[in-house]
């Protein structure tokens, strides 16, 4: 069982992870964010087990709702970020492979 204390902890480093990974975003720092998204996953894979047994008052649930809004906010610019970029490298990988080899590629599946 996790006490209140450790859970909004985990919270609270989820938001952390996700304020760093929005900067990397922000300065283009793509390889970081990289490094930054697989600490967020284990972050959020150990909150799933940490959810059971927790009892949130109003104020707790408010606290919550808050974290989880930054953590969305977060995202929604990271995506807004990176979407420019993986167009790019979408439009560099169509320019420099034929459509015929991707052809087969999906044909070998």
């Amino acid at each position: 069982m996790t006490s209140n204390a450790e859970y909004f902890a985990r919270y609270e480093a989820i938001a952390a992870i996700s304020d760093r990974m929005l900067m990397a975003a922000r300065h283009a720092l793509w390889n970081d964010l990289v490094v930054l998204q697989g600490e967020y996953r284990q972050l959020v894979d150990g909150l799933k087990h940490a959810e059971d047994g927790v009892k949130l008052d109003d104020a707790e649930r408010a606290r919550k709702y808050e974290l989880i809004r930054r953590i969305l906010a977060d995202d929604a610019a990271i995506r807004d970020l990176a979407n420019p970029r993986m167009a790019k490298l979408s439009a560099l990988f169509a320019a420099t492979r034929p459509a015929s080899v991707l052809k087969e590629l999906y044909q070998a599946r």
